[in-house]
Formats: C-alpha cells, structure tokens, sequence
C-alpha cells in the first residue's frame, strides 16, 4: 500500500463531514465525478471500504471514520505550514481569493475589481460571494469584505467606513411616498418587501421583524439584491444600504439614515498572510476603492 498524503485525508475529512459526495466536493472545490473518482481511488489504495452508500448519504465505516479523525487533527496544522509559507511570498503573482456579501459584490466590487486587474495582471481573483463568513484560518479564502459589528479579534485589516441605510421607494410609482417621512409613518402605512421570516440571524432581517408589521409586507426575500429587484417593480418600500442605491437612479430615498442599522465595512486578512505580496496589494489598492465608493454613497 503507498503512504497516504494529505489530499488522500482531504477527501475523507470532506466526505465525512458533508455526508453526501455533492458536499464532499463543493468544499473541495471540484466537481462530483472527480469527488467520485477520487474516494474510489482512495478506497482501492487501501483496499479497505470507507464510507457505505446509503439513500441518506455517505456514512463512515469504522475505517473511515478512523481516517476522518485522523484527518480532522492534522488539518490546523497543515493549514498553519501553508499560510506560513504564503506569508513568505514576496511576489506580485499568484491567486487572491475574496469571501464577500452578494450585495457588495454586486454594488461595490466591480469597478474596484476591474481596476486592480489591469493594474496586476499577475495577480488571479476568485470571489466567493456568500451571507456566511468563510474561514480565513483554513484557507477558505484569503481575503474577506464584510459589513458586520463584530468580526473575528485574530484577524488583521482596516474598516474602510461606515454603511447608512434608508428606506427606498421607486421614483414614480402610484401609492408609494414620493418624499422624506418618518420612519414610523413608514412603518405603519406602507406596503413593504422585507426580509423572509426566516432570516433573523441576520441583523436586518432582525430588525424587519421587529418594526415592520406583518400586515404591511407584501413580499419577503432573502437577500438585498432581491430587495432591491423588488423594488423597481414599485410593489413596496424596503430597506437599502445607500451605496447600493448610488446605481439605482430609478429609487429614492423616503427616509433619513437608520441610525441603527449603520454598519461598519472590513478587508481582513489573517494575521500569517498579511505580509504576502500579493495580499497586501489587494487590501491597499481594493480597500481604498471600496473605501472611496463608500464615502462617496453616504
């Protein structure tokens, strides 16, 4: 039997904690076939059963459980061996990937993106767009913009300013206000696209159940780009950070800043990255277009 490497651990590790091989490969960034292809090769090199195939999913045997727990307890350190090594690198190459909300990505990002392209052409971005922090520790990305109170005290970075949110209303549209109300008239009288009933983990959503009255939604969705879909078709009112309504010249804005919904924006890193060539380009020249963009919305 040859010796197991780590991408033989991976693919254990990665199946036994999605338990199903669509998982399995989504968190090893490859498609199903070679997920497939890579837990049979890996059960034949060890000529021992691994996981037994179930209409539920893929549940560890003995063996693959042992493996799993093997895996398990090496991965911190080879994700620390790897950072480590990244942190040393001190060249304008290689891959820079982003984790990032929807909304950001979509309002924010694209001309900052586009800039940095052109003025590293060396450097490779991949964005994760995602409502779920990745984990910067194992190497699920490199480089995260959030807007959040808290975020996590190891990482390193800079907050790039403050997001404001106000209520928004097509410019327009018949029995919509036209001009700036208080907030409680708002919340009392208009028809509202809110966020789904569901979403209370998030603070927004969180403070759409707590203010806004069930009878005056009139659609619930889950993100703010659905938010913002919804209302150019005039059906209600809704809740915008500014910098996303900066493109949207078809809304307007109906309330003042939500002073409890303003929200900070971060570019971190973690800590053993931040001397990376490439890392430190990114965050300089990206956080200071985002930063920009930002200042320029409020």
């Amino acid at each position: 039997m040859n010796a197991l490497d780590w991408d033989d651990l991976r693919v254990a590790l990665a199946v036994a904690d999605a338990g199903s091989l669509a998982g399995a490969a989504r968190a090893l960034d490859v498609n199903h076939t070679t997920a497939l292809r890579r837990l049979d090769a890996l059960e034949a090199r060890l000529n021992t059963r691994l996981f037994e195939r179930q209409r539920g999913g893929y549940v560890p045997t003995e063996a693959g459980e042992l493996l799993a727990q093997e895996a398990r307890a090496i991965a911190p350190r080879i994700h620390d061996i790897e950072r480590r090594l990244l942190g040393r690198d001190l060249r304008l190459t290689g891959t820079v990937r982003l984790t990032t909300a929807f909304v950001t990505m979509a309002y924010l990002l694209p001309q900052v993106l586009a800039d940095f392209a052109r003025a590293q052409p060396g450097i490779e971005v991949e964005v994760a767009e995602s409502g779920v922090l990745l984990d910067l520790s194992r190497r699920q990305a490199d480089v995260a913009l959030r807007l959040s109170h808290q975020v996590p005290e190891h990482w390193v970075g800079r907050q790039l300013g403050t997001a404001q949110y106000r209520v928004y209303a097509k410019r327009g549209a018949s029995g919509l206000p036209q001009r700036k109300t208080p907030l409680a008239q708002l919340l009392a009288a208009a028809p509202w696209i809110a966020f789904e009933r569901e979403g209370t983990a998030n603070r927004f959503g969180r403070w759409m159940q707590q203010h806004i009255p069930a009878q005056q939604v009139r659609l619930r969705v889950d993100i703010f780009n659905s938010i913002v879909s919804m209302l150019r078709t005039g059906l209600g009112v809704g809740v915008l950070p500014t910098f996303v309504a900066a493109s949207e010249p078809d809304l307007m804005a109906v309330s003042a800043d939500i002073d409890e919904l303003a929200t900070p924006l971060w570019i971190l890193t973690h800590p053993d990255l931040r001397r990376t060539a490439r890392i430190q380009a990114f965050m300089q020249m990206v956080g200071d277009g985002v930063a920009k963009q930002l200042q320029r919305s409020s």
